[in-house]
């Protein structure tokens, strides 16, 4: 759990700064809105790399979370720039798993 709070902080404080440095730093709150997205992604597939979770309960995990990204986006800022968080989210977590897929023992833990 340890490791997966610090691969959440991480990807947060990693993807606001290149965000809002490299490439638009214009609305700081949503910066921090798709930074949290992406850390959350990293924290949660680290997380959930691990054998006693089954593939339906990754999925359904990664679902619940992407919908209250939307939900909570939706809220703070309107419908259609909550939507870029489940991509960023998706993506991350997607590619988490396709790396881990190379490794002999299918996971990035060990």
């Amino acid at each position: 759990m340890k490791r997966a709070l610090i691969y959440f902080a991480l990807g947060t404080v990693l993807s606001f700064l290149i965000n809002y440095l490299f490439i638009d730093g214009k609305h700081i709150g949503l910066e921090i809105y798709y930074a949290i997205a992406f850390g959350l992604a990293w924290g949660m597939a680290y997380f959930l790399d691990n054998p006693k979770f089954s593939l339906v309960q990754k999925m359904g995990s990664s679902f619940g979370v992407m919908a209250l990204l939307v939900a909570i986006g939706a809220v703070i800022f309107n419908l259609e720039l909550a939507i870029p968080s489940i991509l960023k989210f998706s993506t991350v977590f997607v590619a988490y798993y396709l790396i881990a897929s190379f490794r002999g023992s299918k996971s990035l833990r060990n």
